[in-house]
């Protein structure tokens, strides 16, 4: 039996399987004889086409092709979802279809324009090989600029919005009579996601049912944009997420294939798969970031900060992926003002659609952006006004006493030990050390530069979540609402449950993923998980214990209470564990107390916070930037694994290293990716990664009974800035000043060599 105290670092149940090849993938389950389906997707960034299929329906082995207007002809509906913000003078955001399949017109290099279904992959290929795509170039505006020719009527001059908030006469006249004015313009590259599963899916059509399994975030989404665009009833639609190998947010929204394969599954009545390749996948996933900032911060005499603007143009691609709007908008302006106490602030927004590939979440959606650029700002601003970067923070900070604080833009932090934080995170950086650091990295012909970033995030997602528990002959079932995609869920939740009851951790099952044995649910995604659904297991323990409370007083006679491991009787020596209770309960014929369940709403979310600390070492000579020392304390609240918590930061961090040093997608004038495989797209790799020292400071939530606060997109909301910050001050001493993220070898020692032109020509 596997017992451990609470908020204990248990390892993962779940690596057992992963680890000895035992994963139940999408592709690993697809049922026996699925037919294969294999998309033809648009080989320019933006024209008219004509379709002619006729050969390719001809092909032994193909059972289907499908085209837009064959989705038309069975009544599907077309459109995907897509959010759309306000605009600043209150209209709505322009709201373009993005149809499952491309009609007339493709807008961006991968596009769908159709499905052909055959026996195996190689017919698949042939068959599309033969359908005859004709093509007629239309212009392709690429650039990340408002103007050129529009990509959709709905949008003169490719603007999809014009979003604001705040005060910006009130900010501007801050401003204009401040002390000090600090400007930066920042460029936040787009990166691709590249989990180690592509995305897949499979469909199967029996007995009137539709059941579509796809390696997502959610289960029930899906089925309710099943439900609309097919116009199916609710209780013939399944869906189903298997084992997903990472997520990340890319696979949070909907996508054209699975609706295809739904199609397909209804008219042939047989099952059918996709998995997608590589490079389908670079040319096809949503994509992260890919905003250019410009940032004012405006301080007093003091060094206090008495006003801050931002005026950012962000890619929206070629659509309105799901939550595209809402990333560079509303979720980064909830962390605008980060954790410094200023109420003057302002931020504009304008989405620019463009012949590239739709943009969505990517982990941290819209804080990692908003975390970059407000602390790449405060260090610019320390040199222009010769402050230490550590004290002007610690200048600034919302004060411990000053919580509740409601913030510029309205979002109220419930608790916050910043100063606690900070001074932690320079201990166990050695930032007293540094100095000497750099003086040997000096002796060796290095640059050494360190770097700070004081980062907050809010938790986003459905606030609401259910947990039922559920006792049967075989074990103790657990079900959830969110969908772990490689995050350790399975552990975590069984790890709580049996904290809080004394149930052995390993005779609990947890079950998620399947819109038929779970009634609703909020999925995964914005770091929401174990913060909102434990609280629903607390909830759903209580019902639990009171309910076998009453059976137990009612049968045994006395006071009954619990003490998260056995029933206490007054007046009684039995002091059963509420396995023992379950059996009492079966003996009475009681199958009412088999299962319990329960559902909350969480008033408001967490604020994980926390410091990053970097050094970095330049080689001169090549341009090539290694990170020596990566520190990070955070402050998650009350952990319930912690472990788990320090694999979710180093995972972030990995995430938040690519961006800044290797990952860049690139685009030709045409709108063709040059970044299509690995060859050509920097990923991290693990000899770019240092040792990550990491821990915690406490401050639990009031916000959850459990005081925990989400931890999952940390590690890459506090990596871009910190990172960037440390290169950037290695290379101050050059005269370096306009260097932007990825730092790759050839940009830093192209940098470099101005540098030394600049100060030659002085």
């Amino acid at each position: 039996m596997q017992k451990f105290g609470k908020s204990q670092s248990v390892a993962r149940v779940e690596d057992q399987r992963f680890l000895t090849g035992q994963g139940a993938y999408v592709d690993d389950i697809a049922p026996e004889g699925a037919l294969v389906a294999y998309f033809l997707r648009s080989p320019v960034a933006h024209g008219r086409f004509e379709l002619d299929v006729s050969a390719a329906q001809e092909l032994p082995g193909v059972h289907l092709v499908v085209t837009a207007d064959d989705l038309l002809a069975a009544g599907v509906k077309m459109g995907l979802a897509g959010y759309t913000v306000k605009n600043r003078d209150g209209s709505r955001a322009a709201a373009p279809v993005r149809p499952i399949l491309a009609q007339e017109v493709v807008r961006h290099v991968g596009e769908p324009v159709a499905m052909v279904v055959a026996d195996d992959m190689a017919t698949a290929r042939d068959a599309a090989e033969a359908i005859d795509l004709t093509v007629d170039d239309l212009p392709a505006h690429v650039e990340l600029t408002v103007g050129g020719q529009s990509i959709h009527a709905e949008a003169p001059e490719n603007l999809a919005f014009d979003w604001g908030v705040g005060d910006k006469a009130a900010v501007q006249a801050a401003i204009d009579g401040a002390a000090h004015v600090v400007r930066v313009l920042l460029d936040d590259n787009r990166v691709i996601c590249n989990a180690m599963e592509p995305r897949g899916a499979y469909a199967e059509y029996e007995g009137e049912r539709l059941h579509v399994a796809i390696n997502g975030q959610g289960v029930w989404g899906s089925k309710a944009d099943l439900i609309n665009h097919f116009g199916l009833p609710a209780d013939r639609v399944r869906v189903t997420n298997p084992d997903v190998g990472g997520g990340f947010g890319m696979k949070a929204m909907r996508y054209p294939e699975p609706f295809c394969l739904a199609h397909a599954a209804m008219v042939l009545g047989r099952p059918v798969r996709w998995m997608s390749e590589r490079t389908e996948a670079m040319l096809t996933d949503n994509a992260g970031r890919d905003l250019v900032t410009t940032a004012t911060m405006a301080f007093d005499a003091d060094h206090r900060i008495v006003a801050y603007h931002l005026d950012t143009v962000a890619n929206m691609g070629a659509y309105n992926s799901q939550f595209a709007q809402s990333i560079q908008t509303e979720l980064f302006a909830k962390v605008l003002m980060g954790t410094y106490d200023v109420q003057a602030a302002a931020m504009r927004t304008r989405g620019v659609y463009t012949n590239t590939t739709p943009v969505d979440a990517y982990r941290g959606a819209g804080r990692p952006e908003a975390m970059f650029v407000l602390e790449r700002i405060m260090d610019e601003a320390a040199r222009q006004l010769g402050a230490d970067p550590w004290e002007l923070r610690r200048r600034n900070f919302i004060a411990p006493d000053a919580f509740p604080y409601t913030t510029a833009t309205g979002v109220t932090y419930d608790v916050g030990e910043f100063a606690k934080v900070l001074e932690r995170a320079g201990q166990e950086a050695d930032r007293d050390g540094f100095a000497e650091r750099r003086a040997v990295s000096e002796a060796a012909g290095k640059l050494r530069g360190q770097g700070l970033c004081y980062y907050i995030e809010s938790i986003l997602g459905d606030p609401s979540e259910t947990t039922k528990v559920e006792f049967t002959a075989d074990g103790v079932l657990i079900y959830v609402g969110t969908q772990s995609n490689g995050q350790g869920h399975e552990t975590v939740y069984r790890q709580f449950l049996a904290d809080h009851t004394g149930i052995p951790a390993d005779e609990i099952t947890v079950v998620q993923g399947d819109s038929d044995r779970i009634a609703t649910g909020g999925g995964t995604g914005g770091s929401r998980s174990v913060t909102v659904q434990n609280t629903a297991t607390l909830a759903t323990v209580d019902v639990m214990v009171a309910a076998f409370a009453a059976f137990l007083a009612e049968h045994e006679g006395g006071e009954v209470s619990f003490d998260d491991e056995r029933f206490r009787i007054d007046g009684s020596n039995l002091t059963p564990t509420m396995l023992e209770v379950v059996d009492m309960a079966r003996e009475a014929g009681r199958d009412d107390l088999l299962a319990h369940s329960a559902r909350i709403t969480l008033d408001s979310r967490s604020f994980p916070n926390g410091a990053h600390v970097v050094e970095v070492e330049v080689d001169p000579e090549t341009g090539v930037v290694a990170v020596d020392r990566y520190t990070v304390v955070d402050d998650f609240g009350n952990l319930i694994n912690p472990m788990l918590a320090e694999g979710q930061v180093h995972g972030g961090v990995a995430q938040g290293l690519g961006q800044a040093l290797t990952e860049r997608v690139v685009f030709d004038a045409d709108g063709q990716l040059l970044t299509a495989s690995f060859m050509d797209y920097g990923m991290p790799r693990a000899d770019d990664l240092p040792m990550i020292r990491f821990t915690t400071e406490s401050t639990p939530s009031t916000y959850n009974p459990m005081g925990m606060k989400g931890c999952g997109e940390a590690g890459t909301v506090g990596a871009l800035a910190a990172i960037s910050n440390a290169v950037v001050d290695a290379l101050w001493p050059l005269g370096v000043r306009d260097l932007q993220m990825p730092f790759t070898p050839n940009r830093v020692w192209d940098a470099i060599q101005k540098a030394k032109e600049n100060s030659a020509a002085a």
